[in-house]
């Protein structure tokens, strides 16, 4: 027989099958709501009381990075996550139904959202319904209907909000921001944006040569067991229902999945294409156009790269923005008159160009620049991209990837996708959520949820 683990009876009493694990939810629910509530009154060493949704891979780290913070709450769908993250927080209550946290929102202050792509808007918009300020990790949302709602219910809320890209608070993207802003290179009107990672919809050989961890071409027809302590049902959430298989779970492989994510594009997009939308004050484009490989129903591509047309913001000049992923990469990158970096941003200027990357850029032509006395910084400094966040949580002070600027962010990297699945390029108005000229690419925008499942 086996020993009762001491996390699974401090909350959810002894569950050690998958039947007493899934069975107890209600009772695990029940028990946390009847215990006493940690309150903000009770924080006298000003510590905030932060729930944390998602304790797994990047839930987990996340969870260290506020850890100087009260961690109160755990919540995951998978009780191995919960177990293994409630080691280092044996105080905090355990859930697995992030919507029973909110039962009892005078627990917390705060909240940290590290689910999958498709139930960080559930997540996030009960935690502003609730006026808790949120971290929510990349992308934010699952489409771009959602990020709409939530940049708007942000707003509404006024409390402290940041997206999970730690690139944000580094000193080389701020380097570069104060670079380009200071006109070292002149007007940019044309930046490129690669990356090489190859996860997606490809061939084995391709898939090998790019270390893709999961080799699939379409959905599995037969089901497996689901894995004990997983409660599947949760975990799918809002999206369709499919049976378990171990190409969704565990890890990153769900990231494939259109159901579930949106492939590179939405992912590394938030890194990457955060540093010309920050530095270039871009907000939404007036069309975008992709290519690559015909799109499939339900995986996303490994390689694309799509277009995008930004018009004047006040004094500066429109831009032209083009993305690859995979395989592609810039013209000016495949002449090889540039340096071959694996991943990185172009912005092309009127006096010159910059070539960055996550921890260097460089100005180019070299010599051109050669004695170039750097701009003075005049960006504000951060000790992290957490440390940004809890600031703005207790003094209101303003956080550098808000929902804000965050959501427009998104909305432009999932209409990437979008062209891409619609197969044209797209008119789109910001204001109507739509493209003017191509209704197929609705359902790509927004979508419906299962049964059970609606935003607040």
């Amino acid at each position: 027989m086996k020993t009762q683990s001491r996390f699974a009876s401090q909350i959810l009493g002894p569950i050690y099958t998958r039947r007493q694990f899934l069975g107890s939810l209600a009772e695990a629910a029940a028990a946390v709501l009847a215990a006493p509530a940690l309150v903000r009154g009770q924080n006298l060493n000003g510590k905030l009381n932060i729930a944390i949704i998602a304790a797994g891979g990047r839930g987990q780290a996340n969870a260290h990075g506020v850890a100087s913070e009260n961690i109160v709450a755990l919540c995951d769908v998978n009780r191995a996550n919960l177990e293994r993250t409630a080691r280092d927080f044996p105080q905090a209550r355990l859930f697995a139904d992030f919507r029973k946290l909110f039962d009892n929102p005078g627990a917390f202050d705060a909240v940290v959202v590290s689910t999958c792509e498709h139930t960080h808007a559930f997540a996030t918009m009960l935690a502003l319904a609730h006026g808790k300020h949120v971290y929510c990790e990349k992308p934010l949302t699952h489409n771009i209907w959602e990020a709409r709602q939530v940049r708007l219910a942000a707003a509404r809320a006024g409390v402290a909000t940041q997206m999970g890209i730690q690139i944000h608070a580094t000193e080389n993207y701020r380097r570069v921001v104060e670079t380009i802003r200071a006109g070292t290179i002149g007007a940019v009107r044309e930046v490129h944006v690669w990356v090489s990672r190859a996860w997606g919809l490809q061939s084995a050989e391709a898939a090998r040569t790019h270390g893709d961890i999961v080799y699939v071409t379409d959905r599995p027809a037969e089901a497996m067991p689901v894995p004990d302590g997983l409660d599947w049902e949760l975990w799918l959430g809002p999206a369709p229902y499919r049976p378990f298989h171990e190409v969704y779970f565990p890890g990153p492989k769900w990231y494939r999945w259109w159901d579930f994510g949106n492939g590179t594009m939405s992912d590394l997009g938030s890194h990457w294409n955060d540093l010309p939308f920050w530095a270039l004050r871009l907000d939404y484009p007036r069309t975008v156009e992709a290519s690559g490989p015909p799109a499939h129903p339900e995986i996303a591509p490994a390689s694309m790269q799509a277009t995008y047309e930004f018009g004047p913001r006040g004094d500066l000049p429109p831009v032209r923005l083009t993305w690859y992923q995979g395989e592609n990469k810039p013209p000016i990158w495949q002449e090889k008159r540039i340096p071959q970096w694996g991943n990185g941003h172009l912005f092309v200027g009127d006096k010159g160009m910059l070539l960055s990357d996550y921890e260097k850029f460089v100005l180019l032509p070299e010599a051109d620049f050669a004695g170039l006395q750097p701009p003075d910084p005049f960006l504000p400094r951060v000790e992290s991209h957490y440390a940004d966040w809890l600031a703005g949580c207790k003094t209101g002070a303003p956080t550098g990837a808000d929902f804000e600027y965050s959501g427009w962010l998104t909305e432009s990297n999932h209409l990437g996708n979008v062209a891409f699945r619609a197969g044209r390029k797209l008119e789109w108005d910001p204001v109507g959520l739509r493209a003017r000229n191509a209704p197929e690419a609705d359902p790509f925008i927004r979508r419906t949820y299962r049964p059970g499942w609606a935003l607040v």
